[in-house]
């Protein structure tokens, strides 16, 4: 029996073995197949990730929305689990799945797609390109997503307000409806600015590095393809990230969670009243949730990313009869 599934073997590394070389593919933003165009690998990888870190998401943005110096991470965390229980860290999954699917795919896609026009003919691509490409994948996803990010920072932060003044939003499409028709299909633009200007640092910074680290990493003896190389790249990647877009976070979330009777006229004032009313530490308020957050929701979408790849590249090699460099 051994013996006869060895010779069944034999003849398919044989034929592999003869099939011509080519350069990798770049994956799009689909599986393809005609039952999984839908799900987008970058929208599900970071769905993937969410699940694990959204309580820490939730954390971050209690914590941006409390002024002064009376809400510290162990009181949040106290006060959810007392009010709310352990499911209170969950508050706003379903607009936190809907921002994944429509921010992270839509600069993923852009990123991915800018990346393969922008390489030079022997698939080279400076990081000044890079960095262009990021930026400009930030801008289309955080216009992509706002809409998404206002519900999911109102469900987050309603737990935390007086019973009266909650919003208490069934769910995502339901905050979605009653924004536009409380605040008009313009309510749910509020704070594009601050969101737009985070998600380009942010894809600037977190896919820029993370391709960056990632070169630097395997140009030295210590790492190959794998996991620890995405793990160490991604780790590294979240901590530039969460450090360059902490003050845009801050502003955003004070902006999107304030309604129509916002302090904050713009970017610029908005930071600038926060900094003079509260000193400049409060705009890396939950800072370290954040990171906390962003390092495994990097890693965790990366990997997951990473492992999407190659099962595109696996299927390709077998549908065209091809293999790679």
């Amino acid at each position: 029996m051994a013996d006869a599934n060895i010779q069944t073997q034999v003849p398919i590394i044989s034929e592999k073995a003869g099939w011509p070389v080519v350069k990798k593919p770049h994956p799009p933003f689909y599986f393809g197949g005609k039952y999984m165009e839908i799900w987008g690998n970058v929208g599900f990888a970071a769905c993937a990730a969410n699940f694990f870190t959204h309580p820490l998401d939730l954390l971050k943005v209690r914590l941006q929305t409390t002024k002064g110096a009376n809400g510290g991470l162990t009181t949040v965390v106290r006060s959810i689990i007392s009010q709310q229980g352990v499911l209170g860290f969950y508050n706003g999954i379903s607009a936190a799945v809907l921002r994944q699917m429509t921010y992270s795919m839509a600069r993923f896609a852009t990123y991915e797609e800018l990346k393969k026009q922008m390489s030079s003919p022997d698939g080279s691509l400076p990081f000044y390109r890079m960095a262009v490409a990021g930026i400009t994948a930030g801008a289309v996803g955080g216009i992509c997503g706002t809409p998404a990010d206002i519900v999911l920072v109102r469900l987050q932060n309603d737990g935390s307000l007086p019973a009266a003044q909650r919003r208490n939003y069934k769910n995502a499409f339901d905050g979605l409806f009653r924004i536009a028709r409380a605040e008009g299909p313009l309510g749910l633009f509020k704070g594009a600015v601050p969101n737009v200007s985070r998600a380009m640092l942010m894809t600037g910074a977190q896919l820029c590095s993370y391709d960056g680290f990632k070169q630097l990493l395997l140009s030295t003896p210590y790492f190959s393809e794998g996991l620890l190389l995405h793990f160490s790249a991604s780790f590294l990647s979240g901590f530039v990230s969460t450090t360059i877009t902490s003050p845009f976070d801050v502003v955003k979330t004070r902006v999107m969670n304030a309604g129509s009777n916002s302090p904050y006229r713009n970017l610029f004032q908005a930071m600038v009243l926060i900094t003079k009313e509260e000193g400049i530490r409060a705009l890396y308020k939950g800072w370290t949730p954040s990171f906390v957050r962003m390092a495994p929701q990097t890693i965790l979408t990366f990997i997951f990313l990473e492992q999407f790849r190659n099962f595109y590249w696996n299927r390709y090699s077998i549908r065209k009869q091809v293999r790679f460099e």
